[in-house]
């Protein structure tokens, strides 16, 4: 072999176990994604002509009077519902008083897998493996945005023939889950229909890998330089779904700091190579793991000449990436219930 011809082919080796364990990695997460859930949630609500599955802690089929909160509790990215309902439940039970009188909603976001493997009827919603983080359109029965799908819920909790003396509703969302409610919170609409109705509504994001930003500039400027569509969404404002495409970026801003969202970080979440951290360019330019990503993101808000007075970042001690340790915090039970106990808070 020429010379030249081996070192080629050296570089080529290198290069390739170089990059092998990236791609190993990527690769074992995208299948440990795609495994079907191990439940489906019992209730369903209808989206249209389609069906979208939730946990209920109650009935709502016929009027609850006694219900004066709601909270919708958003699952990560295995999809994993069950799981959070049962945090859920606990964090209610904590709660108290203020508990009984509370709707607990966990809904699930499905993939084709999990229609799959559970045989779900053809009009059951189901998205791609990570565009229901996003907004995006639902590969079938039809191009109904994740977020439409929010919305008929706060629609439903909308309704006071249901909920008479509904006062507040709270989305919190974990992981993949808080993901998905700092996005809602910048583009959601069917928060008009609870807010004519006097009702409060306030978005809780919890140690999300990434957020999506409104200027070009990033906390890793040097890994943003090297990562193309590192602005697009739904880590910045180009190349919007269908849902939330219309609004200029100003008009999603402004909506969105006026809305009350509280970030949940817990300071133990500080793993760089945790096995379900983003770690595309995208995610990376935002910072190296969750805890500095999430104070990065509100220090760069709290810059803009805004005044996000309605946002909070709140530090939940001792606690690392685990949603159901992180809703029942101090500060996840003062997040969503209003209860006394996080010093944060004060």
């Amino acid at each position: 072999m020429h010379r030249q011809a081996w070192l080629a082919a050296l570089a080529l080796l290198a290069m390739t176990a170089a990059h092998a364990p990236i791609a190993s990695a990527t690769q074992t997460r995208i299948a440990r994604d795609r495994k079907p859930v191990k439940e489906i949630a019992s209730g369903r609500i209808a989206v249209g002509s389609a069906t979208f599955p939730v946990y209920l802690s109650a009935d709502w089929s016929n009027p609850l009077p006694d219900v004066t909160r709601a909270v919708l509790v958003l699952h990560g990215v295995l999809r994993n519902a069950d799981d959070y309902f049962r945090a859920a439940l606990s964090a209610q039970a904590a709660a108290g008083d203020t508990g009984k009188s509370t709707l607990m909603i966990a809904p699930q976001f499905l993939i084709e897998p999990d229609v799959e493997a559970f045989k779900l009827p053809a009009e059951t919603l189901r998205w791609s493996l990570y565009g229901w983080q996003g907004g995006e359109p639902a590969l079938a029965p039809g191009p109904v945005s994740s977020f439409e799908a929010l919305d008929a819920i706060l629609a439903k909790l909308g309704d006071r023939k249901l909920f008479p003396n509904l006062k507040q509703v709270v989305v919190f969302g974990h992981s993949g889950g808080g993901q998905v409610v700092q996005r809602y919170a910048i583009a959601v609409k069917g928060d008009q229909v609870l807010l004519r109705e006097g009702i409060g509504v306030r978005y809780v994001v919890a140690n999300p890998s990434s957020y999506a930003y409104f200027t070009k500039e990033r906390p890793q400027p040097a890994i943003a330089a090297k990562c193309e569509g590192y602005n697009s969404w739904k880590f910045g404002m180009d190349d919007r779904p269908p849902y939330l495409a219309e609004p200029t970026p100003a008009a999603l801003e402004q909506a969105y700091v006026a809305r009350r969202v509280i970030y949940l970080l817990g300071t133990l979440d500080t793993n760089p190579n945790h096995p379900a951290l983003d770690k595309s360019c995208m995610a990376e330019a935002e910072g190296p793991y969750r805890y500095a990503r999430g104070h990065s993101y509100v220090a760069a808000m709290q810059a803009r000449d805004h005044g996000a007075t309605n946002h909070s970042v709140w530090d939940v001690a001792g606690v690392g990436h685990e949603g159901g340790k992180m809703l029942n915090s101090p500060c996840g039970l003062t997040a969503v219930f209003d209860i006394p106990g996080c010093e944060a808070a004060r």
